[in-house]
């Protein structure tokens, strides 16, 4: 597998980006807990006139709720479910924009084969086929016509690149979900001006409790969203209950190294790696590719499989690291708010745990049972 080394300019300008970054963040923050007085009241930040005691009972708190949120970033400690729910929702709500404008509607990695590609908006959408592929669904011009997908759910759909892609390739309805009000909104807005807007939709729901009733989807798709889930055995639970009798189920999804004969856990050293990257990117406690596949199979899957693609989406990670270093990307980042910017640094750490076999792009895939036991 070939390892991902980060030229020192680009590790030096996102380290400068970063300490900009923190440090508009603090100022931010700091002047959003200094009193304006006028002769009477004090307008706050919202636009809000409140007293002059009212304001000291505010700025106190807010600086206790700013050094609490440093606290638990600097040990990284673990969130709750709500927390992250709300922390998922509110980065993707915010830098869902930017990554658009910069890599366009598919919110996933490239497929570079050859590895030394260029054209990295087509490598997205080739992952996308690639992964159908290597799943078995048929392709639309095939001879199996019968078994091709009628009905799709894409569960973390993004702004709804992949529903759109799929459903245009094979003429069938896609249903996306996402816990992102932007997302949801901005994949129904280009569904319309796709004119898909009839086979495409997209909503706010969580995927550990979705809104669709059982045996409803023939192909069921989750695409680099399973990393976010803190429940995996519920989330794999709720991908087989929606999917028909029949039905592939399709997880693309980040995981940490599959543990070794006689090992109980990770090192203390890989464990902290994972917490910080936990903190940047909303995401709880990680597992192996081996822990999805033991969870299917207590479901009763049936043809398993499973692969290791962390060498064919590697180049990914230095296109992106380039395209952040222009102008109109710096100035995006510096608009998006702190936590983007703090998953655009996160990256280097992601970086780091590839190199060291840490971190693994993982694919799975099964059918759904005729008959379940």
């Amino acid at each position: 597998m070939p390892k991902l080394s980060v030229p020192v300019h680009h590790l030096f300008s996102s380290l400068l980006i970063l300490a900009v970054f923190v440090a508009n963040s603090c100022i931010g923050s700091t002047n959003a807990f200094v009193p304006h007085y006028n002769s009477k009241n004090v307008l706050l930040p919202s636009g809000i006139y409140v007293t002059k005691s009212q304001t000291s009972s505010t700025s106190l708190a807010g600086i206790g709720s700013v050094i609490s949120r440093v606290r638990d970033s600097v040990t990284s400690k673990e969130r709750s479910r709500d927390d992250l729910k709300i922390g998922i929702a509110g980065f993707y709500d915010r830098s869902s924009k930017l990554w658009e404008e910069v890599w366009g509607e598919h919110m996933h990695h490239g497929y570079y084969v050859p590895a030394n590609r260029t054209d990295h908006k087509q490598a997205q959408i080739d992952l996308i086929d690639q992964v159908l592929l290597w799943a078995g669904v048929p392709e639309p011009n095939g001879q199996n016509v019968a078994e091709l997908p009628k009905k799709i759910v894409d569960v973390g759909c993004g702004i709804g690149g992949s529903s759109r892609h799929i459903a245009r390739k094979y003429s069938c309805t896609a249903d996306g979900i996402t816990l992102s009000p932007y997302q949801a909104q901005r994949g129904n807005e280009l569904a319309k001006e796709q004119g898909l807007e009839k086979f495409c939709r997209f909503q706010v729901a969580d995927a550990l409790d979705q809104p669709f009733k059982d045996n409803t989807f023939d192909l069921v798709w989750s695409l680099e969203s399973g990393e976010h889930m803190p429940d995996k055995k519920k989330f794999v639970n709720e991908l087989f209950r929606v999917a028909t009798p029949g039905g592939r189920i399709i997880i693309v999804t980040w995981c940490h190294r599959d543990l070794k004969e006689g090992e109980e856990g990770l090192t203390k050293k890989e464990e902290k790696l994972l917490a910080k990257i936990n903190r940047a990117y909303y995401l709880p406690k990680w597992c192996s590719v081996d822990d999805y596949v033991s969870i299917l199979e207590e479901n009763g899957a049936v043809d398993i499989r499973r692969e290791d693609w962390s060498y064919i989406i590697a180049p990914f990670w230095k296109a992106v690291i380039q395209s952040s270093l222009n102008f109109k990307s710096i100035i995006g980042l510096l608009k998006s708010g702190f936590s983007t910017q703090r998953g655009a640094y996160a990256m280097l750490l992601m970086l780091r745990g590839f190199n060291m076999g840490l971190i693994k792009f993982g694919l799975i895939t099964c059918a759904k049972p005729y008959e379940m036991e």
